[in-house]
């Protein structure tokens, strides 16, 4: 009952165009509205973040996130398949009939579904949602709803706890924009795993000797991965290259957990945030007074974390994410939305 109360108060908070905290598979999230710019720019503000670094976007569902996307191009459904739902986050061209602004994203749009039920529940829910890492930009990732307080404080109205998070580690980011799949960070996803699926797999150490290698203007063959040979593949003509969930301009620093930074070859790309189960803490409850993870059982329920006051009415979000949660809605309980079998 608890759980049921803390999710609609996340969902409540979120339509009213607040900030969230949630757990994920990997670290402890900031999530907002994909769809309501004003919130997602209170998001970056409450990191410290600049418009440069959009955030990924989450999906409760793989029919979700292709209706974000113009294409999965010809890797991206063999990855879904592999990897959805889990710690693989992967870039594509946006659907430019979307009205919705994440930042500098340069028409790519970052995309994950996570391995983890509360998350997944509260996303069924909500639609897409803009999540970057739980944390104060420079700072660690948050690994429990405790330390994501003490960095965030009221600036988020709603904490869901769900006992420490996975295993830490940021999802891998694959750029799926250009003809032939490039890394843009190693991460959850072991490198090797993300070979044998899709056989070629460009790096920035790979791209960088190609550069060196070839004269200008010429049209040498894509550099491949050591250990693997060629395949045939049907390529896109064009092949731009763009950010990860969060990939825009690359400041000075490295961008953090949860974020993207532009997917191009000298911007490095980073990615988003995780889960754990849930209890929620509201803001006016302190964190030491919260469930520590061994306290909290598995699949547990979830205590709101909302503020004391009274739910405000929200305006319906836009047209447009309607649609993408209409989307979601319809292949949220199918078999066929995410893999069957659990990832991690």
């Amino acid at each position: 009952m608890e759980r049921t109360r803390g999710i609609a108060e996340a969902v409540s908070a979120v339509r009213r165009g607040e900030l969230i905290v949630l757990p994920t598979d990997t670290v402890y999230g900031i999530g907002a509205d994909a769809f309501t710019p004003a919130a997602v720019s209170a998001l970056l503000k409450a990191k410290g973040r600049g418009r440069e670094m959009p955030p990924p976007v989450l999906v409760g569902s793989v029919r979700a996130a292709t209706a974000l996307v113009e294409d999965l191009g010809p890797y991206g459904q063999d990855l879904i398949d592999e990897f959805w739902p889990g710690g693989l986050t992967l870039v594509c061209r946006a659907n430019r009939s979307l009205m919705w602004d994440l930042g500098e994203t340069k028409g790519t749009v970052a995309v994950r579904m996570p391995m983890h039920e509360l998350a997944v529940e509260l996303l069924k829910e909500t639609g897409p949602l803009a999540v970057s890492s739980a944390n104060l930009s420079g700072s660690p990732a948050a690994r429990n709803a405790e330390a994501a307080e003490e960095m965030l404080g009221d600036s988020v109205e709603v904490y869901l706890d769900g006992g420490a998070s996975g295993h830490g580690d940021p999802s891998t980011i694959i750029d799926l924009t250009g003809s032939v799949p490039r890394l843009l960070r190693a991460g959850a996803v072991p490198v090797e795993k993300i070979r044998a699926v899709v056989g070629i797999l460009l790096t920035d150490d790979e791209d960088d000797a190609k550069d060196e290698d070839e004269p200008d203007g010429a049209s040498a063959p894509l550099s491949l991965t050591k250990d693997t040979p060629a395949k045939d593949a049907a390529e896109p003509s064009d092949a731009p290259a763009p950010p990860s969930l969060k990939k825009d301009a690359s400041p000075a620093d490295e961008p953090e957990d949860g974020d993207v930074p532009s997917l191009t070859k000298d911007e490095p790309a980073k990615d988003a945030t995780e889960p754990g189960d849930v209890p929620s803490l509201t803001k006016d409850e302190s964190a030491k007074g919260a469930a520590e993870p061994e306290d909290v059982p598995e699949g547990g329920d979830v205590p709101s974390l909302t503020k004391d006051e009274p739910a405000k009415t929200a305006d319906e979000p836009a047209k447009v994410a309607k649609v993408a949660k209409d989307a979601e809605d319809g292949a949220a309980k199918t078999t066929d939305s995410s893999p069957a079998d659990e990832k991690r």
